[in-house]
């Protein structure tokens, strides 16, 4: 029988603990995987001066399947996110979240079978920020065509795996109609490839709403990354918790399985956390390497020790973490009860990435410039026109301003400046717009507007004032 070599991340807090307990179980399930030991968090960050070093990386690189444990992530400083750095250093586009109520779990449900597959690269979590002014902070949401693509049709291609029936996507174009809209117009084309599965999509909020509702109405959903962050929580409260919600992350050639609950430093050392999400996680990793049948095994023991009663204190048992594990190692089938087959997989999987486009190919032009500026109050003397260009709106918070209304209103110190042209702008004119501007405004960014040759805008109008 085939080895697999899998780096381990124990990570921070109670990482170690339940580390030790997935450990454990799959000594005694047999499974055929050896375990190569890397170091990321906190206390990596004291040893070496960094929260995850080139070594750790270099170990996912040649193993290309990693199991890690919670790591902690500062909150409003410090390191950057160890999970979005991995998530990033692999490409690891799909983040997959499967949510299936556990027998001996109480809660509000009992039948919720569904998977959530999260954009996981993009988005606000490309992290590209900035201050503007001392009141004002941005965030960049970057949706592209070739992400949004890889992520949905691993979506697709996983319903047809699993034999699921439809695919959803969760957006909120209705508002969003560039960003989330390219999501949307990538998800249907995508869909029309798979006439198999059924496809349909609804609005975040209506999501939400629905998921507490009618859970039974979603089957498979595909959901931008923060949307995906955000819901995959709602998800994992339909079946009990984050301490038993499992996570995987997949890319073209890695995959890095994860427990997706926090590293919990209150109860650290103390021998009471649940290893149940990471047990899960780590049994999403076996049948991802086309270990079925140890998988089966293992999930078996788990769910039946909850059923008997055996849990520990978070879901409502006395077990402590020494406890719970050897009661699910007690609770192993024997392989001849188990009919799933391990099917090692030969190829890891990998989708197609779409090339970048050229501007130039896709007959875009430049008719306009959107300038933003620093300053306390809208400025009055802004030329009417530069060139071809002519000023079209002022804006704050994207809301036109009307010069009379614009002290009965509170604005922001941050503003925004169009001038847009009805014929395209050479990058002479472009200049001289700036060139007009800068000496008047404390200006911070400026941002082209593009239209195609058949007159199609591609920037969001200015809102007008009520």
């Amino acid at each position: 029988m085939q080895t697999y070599t899998i780096t381990l991340i124990r990570g921070d807090g109670i990482g170690p603990e339940i580390a030790e307990s997935v450990l454990e179980v799959f000594a005694a399930a047999e499974a055929p995987i050896r375990w190569e030991e890397a170091d990321a968090g906190l206390a990596c960050l004291e040893r070496h001066g960094t929260p995850i070093p080139e070594a750790t990386l270099e170990s996912i690189r040649r193993n290309r399947v990693a199991l890690k444990g919670p790591t902690t992530t500062p909150v409003g400083g410090g390191h950057r996110s160890i999970n979005v750095a991995i998530r990033k250093a692999f490409e690891l586009f799909a983040n997959v979240r499967p949510a299936r109520s556990i027998p001996g779990v109480q809660t509000r449900y009992n039948d919720i079978d569904l998977i959530l597959v999260r954009e996981n690269i993009e988005d606000t979590y490309a992290g590209v920020e900035y201050w503007q002014t001392p009141d004002v902070a941005e965030s960049l949401r970057l949706i592209s065509r070739p992400g949004s693509a890889a992520v949905i049709r691993y979506a697709f291609d996983l319903a047809r795996r699993l034999g699921r029936r439809t695919v959803t996507c969760v957006h909120k174009a209705n508002i969003q109609k560039l960003s989330d809209g390219l999501f949307l117009e990538c998800f249907r084309a995508i869909a029309a490839e798979y006439p198999d599965l059924e496809s349909d999509d609804i609005l975040v909020d209506n999501a939400c709403m629905q998921l507490v509702m009618r859970p039974e109405r979603f089957d498979v959903l595909v959901l931008p990354n923060l949307f995906g962050d955000i819901v995959s929580d709602l998800c994992a409260g339909l079946i009990g918790g984050l301490g038993v919600a499992p996570g995987g992350n997949i890319g073209n050639g890695y995959a890095v399985f994860e427990a997706v609950h926090g590293s919990a430093p209150d109860i650290a050392g103390k021998g009471i956390a649940n290893p149940t999400a990471f047990l899960l996680s780590a049994v999403q990793m076996l049948h991802h390497l086309g270990l079925h049948g140890d998988a089966e095994r293992i999930e078996r023991a788990l769910r039946y020790t909850l059923v008997s009663g055996i849990r520990t204190r978070d879901l409502g048992g006395n077990a402590n973490t020494r406890e719970f594990t050897k009661a699910i190692i007690s609770n192993l089938p024997p392989r001849s009860q188990v009919q799933a087959r391990n099917e090692p997989v030969g190829e890891p999987y990998r989708t197609p990435m779409l090339p970048p486009q050229s501007t130039d190919a896709e007959g875009w032009q430049t008719v306009g410039v959107d300038l933003f500026f620093h300053a306390l109050a809208p400025p009055t003397d802004l030329p009417a026109q530069i060139g071809a260009a002519r000023l079209q709106a002022i804006s704050n918070r994207g809301i036109a301003l009307e010069p009379s209304h614009a002290s009965d209103r509170y604005l922001l110190n941050w503003f925004r400046a169009r001038y847009v042209s009805d014929t395209p702008l050479s990058e002479a004119e472009v200049g001289a717009i700036l060139e007009t501007l800068a000496p008047r405004l404390h200006w911070t960014t400026l941002q082209r507007l593009y239209r195609t040759r058949d007159g199609v805008n591609l920037f969001s109008p200015i809102q007008q004032e009520e």
